[in-house]
């Protein structure tokens, strides 16, 4: 076996309760341990051998692996071929307000019962919630929506999602919300402080937008930066300008939001309109 062992950690000012391990490694074996964070991976090459709550396991090319905080485990490459995984550590703390305004009534904090399962929405949300710890240009709202869909995706694989529908004043709730909103689109707001400006405390926010909506917070607010990036493109402003003012990270991240939206670039829609 090629004696190769790699490990990078990764976490984002953003998110200071989440962490990432990108591991590669084929003669490295992990003693017993335990984390306090919820340690949530998935197999990408290889297998990955554990023992946990005294079972032994085998996690193979995307599988999800779970450990619940205080899970006592080890692991090792189980096969010749070299093992690569990504581990994501979240503390309770961050995730545990969010699994209770998705509906979780259990006693106590949230543990899943499965330690290795094929889940493809729970892989989908791990592989997009890496991707963005990756590349470092994502927005503060953008972080917290991958957060709060991983986490959905969690209290949905152990069956207590419940996504109330329970109504609200929309224009109140709306109104002050879009207004704050399209204020402060060049900066890089928070969920918080969207919630602060409607007079709403942050989880109940999103349970009730969510809820009246259909879209998360987040979804709102990128519509609305696509849209003033729009308008802006239709006066002749340059994409760079209508991405910095509309709260884009660069003109890549306009384009690539931009094109899921029009089916094209910012570029070529202001060629098309100025015609």
């Amino acid at each position: 076996m090629k004696q190769a062992n790699h490990f990078q950690f990764t976490n984002r000012l953003q998110l200071n309760n989440v962490a990432m391990l990108s591991a590669t490694m084929s003669d490295f074996s992990y003693s017993k341990h335990a984390h306090e964070e919820y340690s949530i991976g998935l197999t990408l090459q290889g297998r990955q051998d554990f023992f946990c709550h005294d079972s032994f396991h085998k996690s193979s090319p995307g599988c999800v692996m779970f450990f619940n905080p205080e899970d006592i485990h080890d692991g090792h490459s189980g096969i010749e071929q070299e093992l690569e995984y990504v581990m994501l550590y979240i503390h309770p703390d961050e995730v545990g307000p969010i699994f209770q305004t998705l509906g979780y009534k259990g006693n106590g904090p949230l543990r899943l019962k499965d330690r290795v399962f094929n889940d493809p929405v729970l892989r989908y949300r791990i592989e997009s919630m890496t991707q963005s710890l990756k590349s470092g240009n994502r927005s503060q709202i953008e972080y917290e929506n991958e957060l709060y869909l991983l986490a959905q995706a969690i209290v949905s694989h152990d069956g207590s999602l419940h996504l109330p529908t329970s109504g609200l004043k929309v224009d109140s709730l709306l109104i002050k919300a879009k207004d704050f909103i399209i204020a402060n689109l060049s900066n890089d707001i928070s969920i918080d402080q969207i919630a602060s400006a409607a007079n709403i405390s942050k989880f109940h926010f999103i349970r009730k937008f969510r809820a009246q909506f259909g879209i998360t917070p987040h979804q709102y607010v990128l519509n609305c930066r696509i849209n003033q990036a729009r308008k802006m493109l239709q006066i002749g402003d340059s994409a760079t300008q209508a991405a910095v003012e509309s709260g884009f990270a660069d003109v890549s991240h306009l384009n690539r939001n931009f094109k899921k939206v029009f089916g094209m670039t910012p570029k070529q829609f202001q060629r098309q309109w100025s015609r």
